[in-house]
């Protein structure tokens, strides 16, 4: 048995830099947010594409900000245009490669023109879906003209899985998607039992206004300069900033973690903040507190 076509394609997935889609054979090959990911592993030699680095604040840089989405849609399109591409796999918060955001209107244009090529679009909602971003599926920020072919989640659903549009999309063949855990009743089950309480106590909406809470506060320390490149708004909880340095950033997540706060790092020198969807107002305003004092 030969890893040759007609058998075994040749076709490749498109990838962002700063994406972390698993670690995984696979999903490893999509991965580009550590190198230290790569050492011991080997991965398919599959393209990448920029993602865009945006400059905040959004509205001081809304004519950069458009030029920075476009040059990298068009080195998407352009990698398209070689006809080798079968999907193209994003998330919509780049959450390990440092919290990076791009607009919904990067994300639309993106949805055009994987359309117009005939390529796949999955979207990567393990760490973004579950209504951390004030929407249940963060795609749903987005208002695409037609919806993901794929998204896939786990995390917050304790079940890992897909979803997509066309029924054609689901394997006719036994074996084709395989794997231990594959169709687990129990798995679905306990998924189920999650987005009924998640809808019961109307935990989206009220984590989107936990984070419009939220970001107005850490607003005010980056206007008195304390924090830098604040991101998030309007996307409920999933809010980071920066700090000066990669060990700046170090030093405050050790010492939010002395003051009983778990605060994580990501990307060069950033503090992510993922908090559950049970965290209210009364908590950031103890997050807040804890934070001055680390600063």
């Amino acid at each position: 048995m030969l890893n040759q076509p007609p058998g075994c394609s040749k076709k490749t997935i498109l990838s962002f830099n700063g994406a972390f889609h698993g670690r995984l054979f696979g999903s490893l090959s999509t991965t580009r947010s550590k190198p230290i990911h790569k050492l011991d592993i080997p991965a398919f030699d599959w393209p990448v594409a920029p993602f865009p680095q945006l400059q905040y604040p959004l509205e001081d840089h809304v004519d950069a900000n458009k030029l920075e989405e476009q040059r990298c849609l068009e080195a998407v399109d352009t990698i398209l245009a070689h006809g080798d591409v079968a999907a193209v796999v994003v998330e919509p918060v780049q959450s390990e490669g440092g919290d990076n955001h791009a607009s919904p209107q990067f994300f639309q244009q993106l949805r055009k023109i994987t359309q117009d090529r005939g390529v796949f679009l999955i979207v990567d909602e393990v760490q973004t879906g579950g209504g951390g971003t004030g929407k249940f599926w963060a795609h749903e920020h987005w208002n695409l003209p037609s919806p993901p072919d794929m998204v896939t989640f786990s995390k917050k659903m304790q079940a890992a899985g897909f979803y997509y549009a066309e029924p054609d999309l689901q394997p006719k063949l036994a074996y084709r998607q395989f794997h231990t855990w594959c169709g687990d009743p129990s798995k679905a089950i306990i998924a189920r039992a999650i987005i009924d309480e998640v809808q019961k106590h109307g935990l989206v909406d009220a984590t989107a206004a936990t984070g419009d809470y939220l970001y107005a506060h850490l607003a005010k320390l980056q206007d008195a300069g304390k924090i830098s490149r604040l991101r998030g708004q309007g996307m409920g909880t999933f809010i980071a900033f920066d700090l000066p340095t990669a060990d700046a950033r170090n030093q405050l997540v050790a010492k939010l973690k002395q003051l009983g706060v778990v605060a994580g790092g990501c990307g060069d020198k950033s503090v992510r903040l993922r908090p559950s969807l049970t965290f209210g107002t009364p908590h950031a305003d103890v997050f807040i507190d804890k934070l001055h004092q680390a600063l």
